[in-house]
């Protein structure tokens, strides 16, 4: 057990010093590549940290054995959302009160805010489709999944076409592999950028397992170590890419990257899931789907009366120990 907990230190050690250099890689990645700062944040690195949950979902759904590991794909698909849209939310705004003395207090200026308005009605929108297709069987439903991938597609294309409207701050620090390069090369960007998510998944994955390990040896039963912590785990890389983002004053560039992970764990995973499985919904993810809506729905109210702060952004955690809570009722 003594060697489980050291592992799985080591490997939240590993996540955070690959994000360092992961998000330092993809700035530099959308620069050469001429994107906006924005849509680094919510497509590329987005993309980069949520392609290999999808493809453990994609594994999962497509050739799991049976129902169970089908089930378990279903579940990563309801439960990453619900993570991000609590924990990471509130890890956003506690890191930006711990840090605010060293950059603006003003958490978003209001084109960042209108844009951040923007992605939570896409997310509110096509994650209560993929609910409602969960609470209903026909036949036509695997049909269905194409509506999301369609919709991730639309969502990459307006994002793509966004404009620097951040308020972040502009500096780009140099790349760590090449620190003594004013412009480095593009490959070298790429490479950075690459390795870095390649120890991400490899940190990130040894790091669920460990949890396994560990939680029953809490006491707790493997299924609430699944709905509740895993989830945690495998969003550990965008939790602490926003970390990272806001320390360095780019809370605009934390949140999108938060915003667009959401996105795609709302449509790419849920496409899978719908296609290749009946995406019948049981109670408890229903509740993390609930949990999950009404977190994103606060904080587009927020957004909308411009009363949106870091520490009520802080509190958005406490709707993760409302799901908690929940979750053992039901059980």
């Amino acid at each position: 057990m003594i060697a489980a907990v050291i592992l799985l230190l080591a490997s939240a050690v590993g996540i955070y010093m690959s994000c360092e250099f992961f998000v330092n890689g993809i700035e530099w990645v959308g620069q050469k590549f001429s994107v906006s700062k924005s849509a680094t944040g919510s497509v590329l690195a987005a993309f980069g940290t949520a392609l290999p949950e999808s493809v453990v979902t994609f594994v999962a759904v497509v050739f799991g054995a049976g129902p169970a590991q089908k089930e378990l794909g279903v579940g990563a698909a309801i439960g990453g959302p619900l993570v991000l849209a609590t924990i990471a939310y509130a890890i956003v705004g506690l890191t930006f009160v711990l840090t605010k003395e060293k950059q603006d207090k003003r958490l978003f200026s209001c084109s960042s805010t209108r844009r951040l308005i923007g992605d939570q009605k896409w997310f509110l929108v096509v994650f209560a489709f993929k609910i409602g297709l969960g609470l209903i069987a026909f036949a036509i439903k695997p049909w269905l999944g194409l509506l999301f991938l369609a919709a991730y597609v639309l969502y990459v294309r307006q994002e793509m076409k966004s404009v620097d409207i951040s308020d972040d701050d502009e500096q780009l620090e140099p790349l760590k592999i090449r620190k003594h390069e004013a412009n480095p090369a593009t490959l070298w960007a790429m490479a950075q950028t690459v390795g870095a998510l390649i120890v991400i998944f490899v940190s990130s994955q040894l790091f669920v397992h460990q949890l396994e390990v560990v939680g029953p040896w809490l006491g707790m039963p493997p299924q609430m170590v699944a709905l509740l912590f895993s989830p945690i785990a495998t969003e550990l890389p965008e939790i602490l890419n926003a970390v990272i983002w806001v320390r360095q004053g780019k809370q605009s560039m934390a949140l999108s990257n938060i915003s667009g992970a959401m996105m795609i764990q709302a449509t790419v995973p849920s496409a899978l899931g719908i296609i290749f499985t009946p995406w019948m919904l049981d109670p408890p993810l229903v509740w993390a789907a609930v949990v999950t809506m009404g977190s994103v729905f606060g904080l587009y109210v927020l957004l909308r009366t411009s009363k949106l702060s870091a520490k009520r952004l802080s509190f958005f955690g406490a709707l993760y120990i409302v799901f908690a809570l929940g979750l053992f009722w039901l059980a």
